[in-house]
């Protein structure tokens, strides 16, 4: 019995000490905004990333002003959308954890209402819409702090009503500037 115990213990920290990760010790939580939604769209993309291990994370984003591909409020046209999503992050070939180019599948829904006047009358499209797509990427870890990276993504929508007034499908780029800790 003793020599099952003592054989059992040594298989335990044997398989303990070759489980751990290259990267013991790294920031797994990172704060992030999209500049260039900002800068370009008056648009605010807030995210939250958090790492399970040094090569993936989960997280989420917060969208205010959310538009379908970089439309414009040119003329009479007004959006009133936000967005939540959720993502898997995978990163490929690091040599800091949480750097070098990632996939990053995702859902997303977005609330709210387009409006916009045609022949002086004003016409609301709901904008409600669930959405599944995918992102890729690079970022930069520097100084296992502070991140910047661009990406673009690709999704699905799957409302009818949005479908008939904008597109299917709906892209999506942008400059991420980042915080770990």
């Amino acid at each position: 019995m003793r020599r099952i115990v003592l054989l059992f213990g040594a298989l335990l920290i044997t398989s303990v000490g070759f489980s751990q990760s290259t990267y013991e010790e790294f920031p797994r939580n990172e704060v992030n905004w999209n500049i260039f939604n900002t800068i370009g769209f008056a648009s605010v993309e807030l995210g939250y990333e958090y790492f399970l291990e040094a090569d993936q994370s989960v997280g989420a984003k917060l969208l205010i002003n959310d538009r379908p591909n970089f439309r414009s409020e040119k003329g009479s046209k007004k959006f009133k959308t936000n967005s939540v999503r959720v993502n898997y992050t995978y990163y490929f070939g690091m040599e800091t954890p949480g750097s070098g180019f990632y996939l990053q599948p995702f859902l997303k829904y977005r609330f709210g209402e387009f409006e916009e006047r045609k022949d002086d009358q004003k016409v609301t499209t709901d904008m409600n819409a669930f959405m599944v797509g995918i992102g890729g990427g690079y970022e930069w870890n520097l100084s296992n702090s502070f991140i910047v990276g661009p990406f673009i993504n690709i999704g699905r929508n799957f409302s009818s009503e949005v479908k008939d007034r904008f597109s299917s499908m709906e892209w999506n780029a942008g400059l991420n500037l980042g915080y770990r800790f």
